[in-house]
């Protein structure tokens, strides 16, 4: 097994560092280098393929996920009129309880602003770009279709004036060409991507807890909304979101797994506790491996914290996952996390090859401190709908584009897919 990265010395509880000081030692640095070796000496290559892509991995596996037994408790009419209501709610409960105000969103922006969302810092799901003659290719733009609005939202702190304390909430849609079209993951996005502006004394873990707290009171409370609204929808089949999140580092998710892929270990975690916020995403772990790869210009996962009992761990970072009782399996509902300063970022950066993006005017403007502190987050939208109206497929709540075969696998277990 490889060893675990240096941590350098121990914190007291409630401690932050802002990078570990021992961060760049030879042992560190070439954890990544060393992963393939590892993966020879110890077999799990499966890690490794669970790193970044998203999605099931193929139909066949799909097919064993999708449920037999299922069926819609609301007509496709009704889920239409349930998915707006849903959304009317958590777009005004979110601005309320995060003091966010709405605003516009790209859907493309200048492929050499550094303001597209690469996801992953593996290079494996690529923006799709395009070229804008204009002005008859005197004046040309190379564009990109977002993939989120992570970056952006930072920046439009700024464009926004917003001060500490407050904040902005997009109707964010998106296009991730590089998708496996499983039953939770999409080409088309649509994500609730929001952003606060904080101060520096706010980064730390307490803090994230609170926001993250704060966002499952709006999703516990829109699943209370709606079953209010559509009675259907309460029943012992699918039981109800649990009213509070139990909160875990990926270190101890590890402990308790230490031979299953991330996405394996998440399905098991959930079962035991069905609403849960998995922090540090991005540091690697004991085994070598990060829990997931995640892209090194946003959210803060080099960070040195430390657990209630004392550990070292490292990053303001995570994700909410819950138990799907519909498809009996791990459900991602969002991703967020403090980010990162002048200094993480180049770390994150260095770390991960990727220096050059420093010379983009979105990461200068990290550098220079033209850009507020901040926190934020995606929520998946879709993914919210088809937990909170209990549907086995991301399709019958977002139209989209889906191959025949998982069509035709879904019309052969009732589940009806919208075209």
């Amino acid at each position: 097994m490889c060893p675990p990265p240096v941590c350098g010395p121990r914190l007291a509880s409630g401690q932050t560092r802002r990078f570990a000081p021992t961060i760049g030692s030879v042992t560190h640095c070439m954890v990544y280098f060393l992963t393939d070796i590892c993966l020879k000496g110890n077999g799990m290559t499966d890690k490794k393929a669970d790193l970044a892509g998203p999605g099931i991995g193929n139909y066949g596996e799909l097919e064993a996920v999708l449920p037999n037994d299922y069926s819609s408790l609301l007509s496709p009419r009704d889920t239409q009129i349930a998915i707006f209501a849903l959304k009317d709610y958590i777009e005004e409960n979110l601005c309320r309880e995060l003091n966010l105000i709405r605003v516009t969103v790209p859907l493309i922006v200048d492929a050499d602003s550094g303001l597209n969302d690469l996801l992953d810092r593996d290079g494996s799901r690529t923006p799709i770009q395009f070229h804008i003659s204009n002005d008859h290719d005197k004046n040309p733009i190379n564009a990109q279709v977002v993939q989120a609005a992570t970056k952006w939202k930072r920046v439009a702190l700024k464009q926004f004036g917003m001060k500490v304390g407050e904040g902005l909430l997009t109707d964010m849609r998106a296009v991730r060409k590089d998708y496996f079209l499983d039953h939770d993951h999409s080409a088309y996005v649509d994500q609730w991507d929001w952003e606060l502006a904080i101060t520096a004394e706010q980064r730390n873990l307490r803090f994230l807890k609170q926001v993250v707290e704060k966002i499952w009171k709006v999703i516990k409370g829109a699943e209370v909304h709606i079953q209010g609204l559509f009675p259907a929808l309460k029943t012992d089949k699918y039981p109800d979101l649990p009213d509070e999140l139990t909160f875990i580092h990926a270190e101890d998710i590890l402990d308790r797994y230490p031979d299953l892929p991330r996405k394996q270990r998440e399905t098991q975690i959930v079962q035991d506790y069905p609403a849960i916020f998995i922090y540090g995403i991005g540091w690697v772990l004991k085994d070598g491996y990060p829990h997931e790869m995640r892209a090194a210009d946003y959210d803060d996962w080099v960070t040195e914290t430390v657990s209630e009992d004392g550990r070292p761990m490292h990053g303001l970072n995570g994700d909410i996952l819950v138990w799907n009782p519909v498809t009996r399996r791990r459900h991602e509902l969002t991703s967020m996390g403090i980010r990162v300063t002048a200094e993480t970022l180049k770390e994150q950066l260095r770390l991960s090859g990727q220096e050059h993006f420093l010379q983009t005017p979105y990461h200068q403007a990290i550098l220079n401190d033209e850009i507020p502190l901040s926190i934020g987050g995606g929520i998946g939208q879709s993914r919210t709908f088809m937990l909170l109206l209990k549907k086995a497929h991301l399709g019958e709540v977002s139209v989209s584009v889906w191959p025949k075969v998982l069509k035709k696998m879904c019309a052969g277990k009732n589940i009806h897919v919208i075209e």
